[in-house]
């Protein structure tokens, strides 16, 4: 029986090491694309904003016959997603709810995920068979060539959610971090006589370059607060964008002082030095895990060479030394 664990598998030693490099230089050429990348983050942003405006104008300023005007071109995309109706399925407003929750509140938006959500099982599984059965890359037994196809297309099929729940992850501790700076800008606003529309649309502007998440869910709110009938559905709109346990508070808190009319100012105050101290806790619990963090690479990494530099010339004096006997 052959020792080799991959020639038990059906797989070659070297097919394998080819993937892993081709996956390293894959990762290393993106890695290095990203940092090299110059993003403006605000234009993008104040553009969303500026359409959300825009959309909640027409809404409310425009008849009936306005809104029903026929479309005069069509991408492939949305021809695709509307002959099959999947943008009026039962799972697109909570798909709609989702890509919020991610940034992507464009019209476009839900075609293009229902799109990747029917193309990519087509993709991941038609590539599998291509370089498995077809180029032959890998020796696989007859078995596995079937098999790793189908999880091929199960992953495609999940891939466009696990990528738009990653982006929310990512978003909402963009938004933890900055939430404390801009209640702090909030209180100082307030304090200064701002109205709450004023003082969201102020915030908005000077937490742009800083965070721009906060920033752009705050600019929203103000646009709602100034358009919608009910001010309370626009901070209840802010609450579905932001699961987040801080922003329900930040907004019930504000939906407090609209209806009894208590100090914006001190509420706000008393929020932010709350979070502040859970934000400060939280890099004291992460600093308090360095030394643990830290023992497996000190052990691996560093503690052989500091020894090879310590006890490596001592050692090769004895060996010169016992050879000279």
């Amino acid at each position: 029986m052959s020792a080799d664990p991959f020639a038990l598998m059906g797989v070659a030693a070297e097919d394998v090491f080819i993937g892993m490099a081709a996956v390293a230089a894959s990762a290393t050429v993106l890695a290095i694309w990203s940092a090299l990348l110059t993003r403006d983050p605000v234009s993008g942003r104040m553009q969303r904003i500026r359409q959300r405006q825009n959309e909640l104008k027409a809404g409310y300023q425009t008849t009936k016959r306005n809104q029903h005007r026929n479309v005069a071109a069509l991408g492939f995309m949305q021809q695709v997603v509307r002959r099959l109706n999947l943008a009026k399925s039962k799972a697109a407003g909570g798909i709609v709810e989702l890509l919020s929750r991610a940034g992507w509140r464009s019209k476009d938006a839900l075609i293009v995920f229902m799109f990747m959500k029917l193309c990519m099982p087509f993709v991941f599984g038609g590539a599998a068979f291509l370089f498995i059965q077809g180029l032959g890359i890998m020796d696989l037994p007859p078995t596995t060539q079937n098999v790793l196809p189908l999880g091929f297309v199960i992953l495609g099929f999940y891939a466009p959610e696990i990528f738009v729940k990653n982006a929310i992850a990512k978003r909402e501790k963009l938004l933890q971090k900055g939430l404390p700076d801009a209640l702090d800008l909030l209180v100082i606003c307030a304090e200064a006589g701002l109205s709450l529309d004023a003082a969201l649309t102020r915030v908005s502007k000077e937490m742009a370059r800083a965070t721009p998440e906060i920033a752009e869910e705050f600019g929203l709110t103000a646009v709602e607060l100034g358009f919608l009938p009910d001010r309370r559905q626009a901070l209840d709109n802010l609450t579905k964008r932001c699961h987040l346990p801080s922003i329900r508070g930040v907004v019930n808190t504000l939906q407090q002082t609209e209806r009894y009319g208590t100090p914006l100012a001190q509420s706000l105050r008393v929020l932010s030095a709350e979070y502040r101290d859970e934000r400060m806790l939280k890099a004291e619990e992460k600093a308090a895990k360095l030394p643990a963090v830290l023992t497996v690479p000190l052990i691996i990494f560093i503690l052989p060479t500091l020894m090879i530099v310590l006890i490596g010339p001592g050692i090769l004096r004895i060996i010169d030394a016992f050879s000279n006997m």
